[in-house]
């Protein structure tokens, strides 16, 4: 056998297909794309700078998903995928799933949070979630049209709120906009307080509202919870004793902060919620 050729270059681990490793490190970049394909509601795709050899970039942001209907579930996390600004979704149909899925995965870019779930409101959920992930985006989701509920997502500290039967556009725009910071409790203004409305429609199960959430002090919050109930002025004076006369001043500022002309329409946009007077 000939000796070996000690002048022969050996092939190191580090060259790939014949080029050396710094040939590569000095290899021009080439745009990644991140976030998947684009989809008819999110054209524009988001690239980033990548060079060959560099270290990889740091995890894309996700989207996360909270509704225990789980094909509903699913399927708003297919829809979130298709967002430049995000890498992947997860989905989950409950809250303390949910909380696990954070805790794995780290906070998330943006979560949709169905009101209802079968562990109950998602107000406590959503207090929890940012004391997790103080940056995560929360948008409320629901299928019913009360005010109330779009009224307590944003005392919840939701940044916004989206029917479930407005359109994958109005979904893309919402996702797009609580992202870039803004909020959305309006159907065409994002940053409007959606106040509480006449006529409204039944709710699917009773909303509970702090008097804080509607403007009204403890008192009055008190007051109005009795006359949601029915009751006259001289029964509310006698079972919190106070006089008539007071009973029926803050009623008067209760109708106002409601925006109500009387008490029956103050029933009327108050229909299916129920005051936590304390």
């Amino acid at each position: 056998m000939p000796p070996a050729d000690t002048d022969a270059p050996v092939r190191r681990p580090s060259d790939v297909y014949g080029l050396r490793r710094d040939a590569l490190l000095h290899a021009p970049s080439v745009p990644r794309c991140v976030g998947g394909q684009p989809g008819p509601f999110f054209p524009t795709k988001v690239s980033v700078p990548f060079t060959i050899g560099s270290p990889p970039p740091s995890a894309a942001p996700y989207g996360l998903v909270v509704d225990d209907h789980p094909l509903v579930a699913q399927g708003m996390a297919e829809f979130l995928r298709l967002h430049p600004g995000l890498g992947t979704a997860h989905h989950a149909i409950g809250m303390a799933e949910a909380l696990r899925l954070v805790a794995r995965h780290g906070p998330p870019a943006v979560a949709l949070v169905d009101f209802w779930l079968a562990d109950g409101a998602t107000a406590p959920f959503v207090h929890n979630l940012l004391a997790m992930a103080p940056q995560a985006r929360i948008l409320i989701v629901s299928g019913d049209h009360h005010p109330a509920i779009a009224l307590k997502a944003r005392k919840s500290g939701a940044h916004g709120f989206v029917h479930k039967q407005e359109t994958p556009d109005t979904f893309a725009a919402a996702v797009t906009a609580v992202l870039g910071g803004a909020l959305w409790f309006g159907p065409d203004a994002p940053d409007a307080a959606g106040p509480l409305a006449s006529g409204a429609a039944a709710l699917a199960r009773e909303v509970h509202l702090s008097p804080a959430d509607l403007g009204l002090t403890p008192r009055q919050g008190q007051i109005l919870a009795m006359v949601l109930e029915g009751h006259p002025n001289k029964p509310i004076a006698s079972a919190l004793h106070v006089s008539e006369h007071t009973v029926k001043e803050h009623i008067t500022a209760i109708l106002q902060k409601l925006g109500a002309r009387n008490r029956v329409e103050a029933i009327a946009k108050l229909r299916g919620v129920r005051i936590e007077a304390g």
